[in-house]
C-alpha cells in the first residue's frame, strides 16, 4: 500500500503516509508470526523494528546497501529523517487501533 500511495501522490503524504503504512505492514507481519500477540505488543514490536531500521540509516550501511540493490532501498531507506520517527508511531498506532478492534468483534 505504501508504494501504491508513492504512486498516485507525491510530497507528504506519499513520504509520510508511506513511513505509517511501513509500519503497519511490520505489524501486520508480526501478528501472523505470533498471532496470540496483544495489539499493544504488535504495535510496539513493529515501532521498535521501524525506529531501529530509521536509526540504522545514521550509518553508512543502508546508503551502501541501497546502492546495490532495489530491495534493500525500499526496505532500510538510505538517509534518516528525524520526522519518520513520528510518522511510524502513527502507523504503529492506527495499527493498534484496528487489532483492538478486530480482537474485540472476534470475542463478541
Amino acid at each position: 500500500m505504501g508504494l501504491g500511495l508513492r504512486a498516485v501522490t507525491a510530497g507528504s503524504v506519499a513520504k509520510y503516509g508511506g513511513d505509517a503504512l511501513y509500519t503497519v505492514l511490520i505489524m501486520t507481519l508480526v501478528v501472523l508470526v505470533a498471532p496470540r500477540v496483544t495489539p499493544l505488543r504488535a504495535a510496539a514490536s513493529a515501532l521498535a523494528f521501524s525506529w531501529a531500521v530509521e536509526f540504522l540509516q545514521l550509518s553508512a550501511v543502508p546508503a551502501e546497501l541501497s546502492e546495490r540493490s532495489v530491495v534493500a532501498r525500499l526496505v532500510l531507506g538510505s538517509t534518516f529523517n528525524a520526522p519518520d520517527l513520528f510518522w511510524y508511531g502513527v502507523g504503529a498506532g492506527a495499527g493498534w487501533l484496528v487489532h483492538t478492534a478486530v480482537r474485540r468483534r472476534q470475542r463478541r
